[in-house]
């Protein structure tokens, strides 16, 4: 039996927004096509605060935003404009050129609100990075969902647990909510290659090892293994089918081939980009 590679997380500040960052890292760059994990810690926002990331762009990857509490704006060069809530996913392919923008909806900038969730990017197949943009958006209630013996896994993209999900996603994937109540247990199987596990809250066990609340844990392939809540317990599992070949990142831009991530951050630089509609401001390249 191999043990699991325990990943902690680096702190980070999103424009005001507390994250815990912990993937990439030098130890793990990618589990399945997950090749970028942020954690939104739960901050409460006054009236008068909130995000306002402003336009930037992508290539080569698919962002997917799940929130447990709040709401974003979502606006996108393909004309996309809208309201994410709790429980919903907001899926975005970039292919070849896309810019967004994500930001507080403006009645609850006015009224204060609570925001805690979970930002991803999924590297897409070398045969779709250079495809078009795509946006959808999937409310909760399209999400399947099984709850079972205090066992609740809700399907968020991909399929697992006899679930799958409407998100389109662009190779096999894994990646479920999990909610375990108190002195419950989950079996988690071998049905994808590469799967980690990320505690959110509460405390657990794998195989009879306490887990660290906001460590990324990698578990070995082909390997089942056991998960005991010792209390209520929030996390999610994810993972897939790995990689079709290694991946560049550089600031907003995914590729396996790094001139494709060159010619990006020229044509950004030089405002030969798509733009999002009634946008002026953006971030400008590092």
């Amino acid at each position: 039996m191999t043990a699991p590679l325990i990943v902690r997380p680096r702190a980070e500040d999103v424009e005001g927004q507390p994250i815990l960052r912990p993937l990439p890292s030098a130890q793990c760059r990618s589990v399945g096509p997950f090749v970028f994990f942020d954690h939104m810690l739960q901050t409460r926002y006054p009236a008068g605060t909130g995000m306002n990331i402003r336009q930037h762009p992508h290539i080569g990857l698919s962002t997917l935003t799940y929130l447990f509490e709040g709401q974003l704006q979502h606006k996108d060069s393909l004309g996309s404009d809208q309201v994410v809530n709790a429980g919903d996913v907001s899926w975005m392919t970039a292919g070849s050129a896309i810019a967004h923008v994500e930001r507080t909806p403006a009645p609850l900038l006015a009224s204060g609100f609570s925001l805690h969730g979970l930002q991803v990017w999924l590297a897409s197949p070398k045969a779709h990075e250079q495809g078009p943009g795509h946006y959808s958006h999937h409310p909760a209630h399209s999400l399947p969902v099984s709850d079972n013996l205090g066992v609740r896994i809700r399907m968020i993209a991909g399929s697992g647990f006899c679930l799958e999900s409407p998100v389109p996603v662009l190779s096999p994937t894994l990646y479920a909510e999990l909610n375990l109540q108190t002195a419950t247990t989950l079996l988690i199987p071998t049905e994808h290659e590469e799967r980690a596990l990320y505690v959110l809250s509460g405390e657990a066990l794998l195989d009879g090892e306490p887990l660290e609340p906001h460590a990324l844990v990698i578990l070995p392939a082909g390997q089942t293994m056991t998960l005991f809540a010792d209390s209520d317990c929030h996390a999610v599992l994810f993972g897939g089918t790995p990689l079709d070949g290694p991946r560049r990142m550089n600031w907003n831009f995914v590729s396996s081939d790094p001139a494709r991530i060159d010619e990006a951050r020229r044509r950004w630089a030089a405002g030969d980009w798509p733009t999002v509609p009634g946008e002026n401001e953006r971030i400008e390249l590092p």
